[in-house]
C-alpha cells in the first residue's frame, strides 16, 4: 500500500489576466489557476508548476479532492480539478480550472473503474477481458466520493458481460452513466475463432485442380 500523498496546493493571489501575464507567469515556473463555484467571485491563482504536475501526476485526478492553501486565506479551499489544459505538443500545463466544493452540496465527477478477480471464462476456457468502460460518471456529496469502483468480474464465463446495472454503489451515491452500458465481456480467445472461420472458408470452397 502506497503512503497518501498530500493534495494540498500553495496558491498566490496575482494581479491582470491575459496571455501576457500568464507568459510570465510560466517563464517564472508557475501556472496560472482559477477556482470556480461556490457562490462566490472567481479569483486568479497562480501555482507552483512542479509541485501542480507532481500532484497531478499521482492522484486519480478526476475525482481527489484538491486543498487550495490560499496565500491570505485562512482556510483552504476545498476543490476538485475541472480542466487541465496543456500545450499542444508540450507536455506543459499551461493553465487549470478548479471547481469549488461545498460540505454537502453534491457535485458531478468521472471515477475510474477498476476489474477485480479472475473470471471463469478466462480461467477454465482462455477467454479475453474486454473492458469497454474505464470511467462511470457519478453524483454525490464530497464525503461520499469514492476513490475508484472495484467491479468483481471473478464470476464472468466465456460470451458473458457485466454492464452498469449489474453493479451495487453506496447510498448516496447516483449513477449517471446509462445502465445498460456494457463494462466489460469476456469473448473467446482469438486464435480459436481466427481457426473456426479458417475451417468454414475452406470448406466452402471447391478442391483446386492442377492441371499438367
Amino acid at each position: 500500500r502506497t503512503m497518501a500523498i498530500d493534495t494540498t496546493l500553495k496558491a498566490d493571489k496575482r494581479e491582470g489576466t491575459g496571455k501576457g501575464v500568464a507568459r510570465k507567469l510560466r517563464q517564472n515556473g508557475r501556472v496560472p489557476a482559477v477556482p470556480y463555484g461556490g457562490d462566490l467571485d472567481s479569483v486568479h491563482l497562480s501555482l507552483d508548476t512542479a509541485a501542480t504536475d507532481y500532484l497531478f501526476r499521482n492522484i486519480p485526478v478526476d475525482n481527489t479532492i484538491v486543498s487550495l492553501d490560499i496565500e491570505g486565506e485562512k482556510v483552504p479551499v476545498q476543490t476538485l480539478v475541472r480542466e487541465i489544459q496543456t500545450h499542444p505538443w508540450k507536455a506543459h500545463i499551461m493553465h487549470v480550472d478548479f471547481l469549488r466544493i461545498q460540505k454537502g452540496v453534491a457535485v458531478e465527477m468521472d471515477v475510474p473503474v477498476h476489474l477485480v478477480g479472475v473470471p471463469v471464462g478466462v480461467r477454465l476456457s482462455g477467454g479475453i477481458i474486454e473492458q469497454v468502460v474505464h470511467e462511470l460518471s457519478i453524483r454525490c456529496i464530497p464525503s461520499k466520493i469514492p476513490e475508484s469502483i472495484e467491479v468483481d468480474i471473478s464470476g464472468l464465463d466465456l460470451n458473458e458481460s457485466l454492464h452498469v446495472s449489474d453493479l451495487t454503489f453506496d447510498e448516496g451515491v447516483e449513477v449517471l452513466t446509462t445502465l445498460d452500458q456494457t463494462i466489460c465481456a469476456i469473448s473467446s480467445p482469438r486464435a480459436e475463432v481466427a481457426e473456426d472461420e479458417g475451417d468454414e472458408e475452406a470448406s466452402d470452397e471447391e478442391p483446386e485442380i492442377v492441371e499438367d
